[in-house]
């Protein structure tokens, strides 16, 4: 079930041209949070959903200008009515960022249960694979009535393109992730783009589970947004496939 937070029109023009409407998934915190600040701060029209409603009430207030949706990616159905809810609002998005992800606690493989691990697996790659699903042929019909258009950009990892111990889960799920944007980008029609997006190393949340106090070493998510926004915006058809570090 989807759940309406909040609504508004983003305005002005920001980084990488005219004004874009850009959908976040996982955006009530971390980077997706920042990456949507960003953004708005730019001028750009918002969307974001995430599972926590409490989260998205504090970033709504925040951003009052904006559309702020309660969805769980995991499921399909969720999915599916977030496009919905989206179309009604916004219309197709000119920029989708599958950012909702989540790790494994630290544990040998044989040591995570096999309910973490779905977990895992069913956020990172199942939920990237339902947005996908839903809002691609909405993109490809757009794409087609204004002569081009529309960009994806998958949250992968470094640990995406290499292995970890401790987070063989993680690790698998963006594997996957960046083999399954290898393949939509060849099923997409020209003048679109599917990218997978490898954040860096960010004091989030997610990075502290692993690294403990030593994520504070690390960039802030704001740092961050402020480089992956200009990068986000700046993406093209032509980068179609890629595998990308901000």
């Amino acid at each position: 079930m989807t759940t309406r937070v909040g609504v508004g029109v983003g305005v002005g023009v920001g980084s990488g041209g005219s004004s874009r409407t850009v959908l976040i998934t996982g955006v009530s915190k971390g980077i997706g949070r920042a990456l949507a600040l960003e953004l708005a701060n730019l001028g750009h029209s918002v969307i974001g959903c995430s599972r926590s409603q409490d989260n998205l009430i504090s970033l709504q207030s925040q951003l009052p200008n904006h559309l702020f949706l309660t969805a769980d990616i995991k499921s399909n159905t969720s999915v599916q009515d977030l496009a919905r809810t989206v179309m009604d609002q916004k219309g197709v998005p000119d920029i989708i960022v599958n950012n909702a992800g989540t790790i494994n606690k630290n544990n040998k493989i044989w040591e995570v249960p096999e309910e973490e691990f779905d977990n895992v697996i069913d956020i990172n790659l199942k939920g990237t694979a339902n947005v996908l699903r839903h809002f691609i042929p909405l993109m490809i019909t757009n794409n087609k009535k204004q002569g081009g258009g529309g960009i994806i950009v998958n949250m992968s990892s470094g640990w995406g393109r290499s292995g970890a111990a401790l987070v063989a889960p993680y690790c698998a799920s963006k594997w996957a992730v960046e083999g399954l944007t290898k393949s939509v980008a060849k099923e997409l029609p020209e003048g679109m783009a599917v990218v997978a997006l490898n954040p860096g190393v960010i004091n989030t949340d997610m990075l502290a589970s692993c690294f403990g106090t030593s994520a504070a070493l690390y960039q802030t998510p704001e740092a961050w947004a402020s480089k992956a926004a200009t990068m986000i915006l700046n993406l093209r058809a032509a980068d179609n496939g890629a595998s990308l570090t901000v």
